[in-house]
């Protein structure tokens, strides 16, 4: 292990708690009308013809064939960003990519993936996917119709990913059942959120959640999203009621399909408890690949990351 034990923050991102303590972390009461509130948001959400629309985009990369791609998300919102397709063999998978809070500008093209084609959409609101009537910035974002959870922008973001995978099944119909999720961050929590209510995703693999113990998230000091949520809260009295039916580690228990989750020990922008909240969750047969830290550089992490990067390879390996 290689914890990073000088940093510049003002607060321990290890939190004082050690590994074992990490792993005892269980998830938060269940809030009445979780599962019917999302249920609810998932059946509309499918009804929406994504309508996806390619062309071929700028960047050359002598693996993949590289397009531009928008959909119809719900609130009739244009989600844009870059489908991958192999120069090489058929497409007999699917898989969507999720981003971190600070955007995505391009494409992942280090993938270690045969055979399938990747869906990187912009969350509404964000990078290719900005519009006006939503915060581009993180910390406004994040704070983006918060008073409700049936504004919230969260929920949007989740209805994107399940829209993402409508636009695969409309564009490749024969992998349907065989399309995956990864997330890293931002996208780590919103796939938390996403796959237990859709039964097209038949794995996921997040990095570094967040969104997970929102009474944790929302008391824990932090450089991440929670910090500008913890000053409006300061400011505006408790968003706890919007926030626990947007809680990572709830959705998470709720996860039938196998899981790769890679929380880490030390991570000063989502805050390692609330990630073990969400990866202590999942059924007990999927793997946890603990990472020394997050959001932060560290010795040993180019390390740490190819031998994540290979199982990732695994994980989604067309079968």
């Amino acid at each position: 292990m290689s914890i990073p034990t000088i940093h510049p923050f003002a607060f321990d991102p290890t939190y004082g708690l050690k590994l074992e303590q990490l792993r005892a972390i269980e998830p938060p009461q269940v809030p009445d009308g979780f599962d019917d509130f999302w249920q609810k948001r998932y059946t509309a959400a499918i009804a929406v013809d994504p309508q996806p629309r390619l062309r071929h985009s700028k960047p050359h990369h002598d693996k993949w064939h590289v397009f531009d791609v928008s959909y119809t998300s719900t609130d009739s919102i244009q989600i844009n960003g870059w489908l991958l397709i192999p120069r090489h063999g058929q497409v007999s998978r699917g898989l969507v990519v999720g981003h971190g809070y600070g955007g995505r500008d391009q494409p992942d093209f280090d993938l270690p993936l045969q055979e399938t084609a990747v869906l990187f959409p912009c969350s509404r609101g964000l990078s290719l996917s900005a519009t006006p009537e939503i915060p581009a910035d993180a910390p406004s974002h994040v704070l983006h119709g918060i008073e409700s959870r049936d504004t919230y922008v969260i929920g949007g973001c989740v209805e994107d990913l399940w829209l993402a995978v409508s636009a695969l099944e409309t564009l490749y119909p024969w992998i349907a059942g065989h399309i995956g999720y990864s997330g890293i961050s931002f996208g780590g929590g919103l796939g938390a959120l996403a796959i237990p209510f859709d039964a097209r995703i038949d794995r996921g693999h997040l990095m570094v959640p967040t969104f997970g113990d929102r009474k944790a998230w929302l008391t824990l000091p932090t450089v991440g999203s929670a910090d500008s949520v913890q000053a409006y809260q300061k400011q505006h009295g408790s968003v706890f009621e919007t926030l626990r039916f947007f809680d990572a580690a709830i959705a998470a228990s709720r996860i039938k399909v196998p899981m790769l989750i890679a929380p880490a020990l030390f991570d000063p922008a989502v805050a390692p408890p609330c990630q073990f909240a969400v990866a202590n969750a999942t059924q007990k047969f999927n793997e946890i690949f603990i990472l020394d830290a997050g959001h932060f550089e560290y010795t040993g992490m180019e390390e740490q990351n190819a031998i994540l990067r290979d199982k990732v390879g695994q994980f989604f390996k067309v079968s």
